[in-house]
């Protein structure tokens, strides 16, 4: 072999060895207040050290240097959060006002425009993790793997697919499994999991028997799934609890104005067991959507943000738009301001029991925009149910994780973790309005969004 042969297969070689630490991603967000979902002390003069995608150290300017060959983005004047999670959100569902009209033209393109859109559209806004409640089994499971690929922007998707509960309403088959039986329970619970799911939703279940309720909640336990449940109706919530489910989704009780004395003691004798009952109790109430109705109908203008376009075809932004044409007659919302007086009294009564309160909007229902509902829950958390915007903030990112059983991969800004990471120009802590204009958005190390551009544009 010649010198210059013997040379050039050295050069390769190392070439090759050092290929993986040339390539690999090294960032290091330098500067801004760190509020790392613990709920301690914010850290200011943070640096966050990144490396494929994974946070490796955290520390302060003061503490921990930056290596050379790390890239640094300044996040002076930010404060810097995990990335949210939107704890119920409809994906197939992008705020049209007309449901029949919206399965009978739109069912077929749920994955290749619908799904996909929402999905981006909460990522830009902060979101790096969403639980999508309600969709077609095929639809949802093909998305979360198009996002875990990288084939598609979005959040970390955890998805129950269809809805488990007595019998589907007409024309819902395609996202609500009825039950009929233990067996059948079983069956649909392992048709579920088998598919990979992250989530068993019911619906009705105190209109199912004792035993199917029960046997689905069994199931998707052995199968290490999180069971969560209406709780609309007083009974849905005396079932929920008497058959363990994990989390309860809304409000409930329509325009009745507090929650009945006996399913308060119910809620307080599951909180006082904690651990003995495998976890706290967790309560997902998705306010904002009914307060901020009222306002909506008086200055729409949030309905013309064009940030819910994004992704869209011109048709379907029309068709939406012109479902909207008249907010104050929809007749999905002609409850909603005889319960907008007793959301504060529920909210309390829900603090009181020791429940712990989750982020989540049922994004997607009509008037409510992926890239607009979460911001507004936490707005109205923080401004109207006096919970303080750390406890919000906490319910955003922490909590959520431990639920969904990832705070070893999620939920906090530490060692370790996903580098899911968003960062804010101004004081969230003072001003939580400040998360409708996120400025920069990173997910697994990934930029999605930097001062307040989506990268990809």
């Amino acid at each position: 072999m010649s010198k210059f042969a013997v040379f050039f297969t050295i050069m390769i070689t190392f070439c090759l060895v050092n290929l993986p630490m040339a390539n690999a991603q090294q960032t290091a967000l330098v500067g801004g207040r760190l509020i790392d979902g613990f709920g301690h002390q914010p850290l200011a003069n943070s640096v966050i050290l990144i490396k494929d995608g994974i946070i490796l150290k955290v520390g302060s300017i003061d503490t921990l240097p930056v290596p050379n060959d790390y890239k640094v983005v300044s996040t002076e004047g930010m404060d810097v959060l995990p990335g949210l999670w939107e704890n119920h959100a409809h994906l197939m569902l992008t705020g049209h006002a007309d449901y029949v009209h919206w399965r009978k033209e739109y069912t077929s393109k749920l994955a290749s425009e619908i799904m996909p859109a929402s999905a981006e559209q909460l990522l830009l806004a902060g979101i790096t993790s969403a639980r999508d409640l309600g969709a077609p089994l095929e639809d949802s499971i093909l998305i979360k793997k198009q996002i875990e690929s990288g084939e598609i922007p979005g959040p970390r998707l955890y998805v129950s697919g269809p809805f488990l509960q007595h019998k589907p309403y007409p024309g819902t088959e395609h996202y609500r499994w009825g039950i009929d039986g233990v067996k059948d329970a079983k069956l649909k619970v392992n048709k579920l999991a088998d598919a990979g799911v992250d989530i068993i939703k019911l619906i009705d279940h105190d209109m199912m028997t004792i035993e199917e309720a029960q046997s689905i909640v069994d199931q998707a336990h052995k199968r290490n799934l999180v069971v969560v449940a209406h709780a609309h109706k007083p009974d849905e919530i005396r079932r929920g609890l008497e058959i363990g489910v994990d989390n309860f989704e809304h409000t409930g009780l329509t325009t009745a104005p507090e929650y009945p004395e006996d399913v308060i003691r119910l809620l307080k004798e599951r909180t006082a067991k904690g651990r003995i009952a495998g976890g706290p109790l967790f309560w997902t109430p998705t306010v904002e959507g009914l307060w901020n109705y009222e306002t909506t109908v008086s200055n729409f203008e949030r309905l013309d943000d064009k940030c819910w376009h994004r992704g869209l075809e011109p048709s379907t932004i029309k068709d939406i738009r012109d479902s909207l044409g008249n907010v104050g007659q929809l007749e999905y919302m002609q409850l909603t301001p005889l319960r907008k007086p007793t959301l504060k009294r529920k909210i309390q009564q829900l603090k009181d029991t020791g429940v712990v309160m989750l982020i989540g909007t049922d994004s997607g229902i009509p008037t409510k925009f992926h890239c607009q509902s979460t911001w507004n829950e936490l707005s109205v958390w923080v401004n109207e149910m006096d919970i303080s915007p750390m406890d919000t903030i906490r319910a955003a990112t922490y909590w959520p994780s431990v639920l969904m059983k990832v705070s070893d991969k999620t939920g906090t800004i530490s060692a370790g973790k996903y580098a899911d990471i968003i960062a804010v120009k101004g004081d969230v802590l003072r001003y939580i309005n400040l998360l409708q204009n996120v400025d920069m958005v990173m997910k697994g190390g990934k930029v999605y969004k930097l001062n307040g551009l989506p990268t990809a544009d």
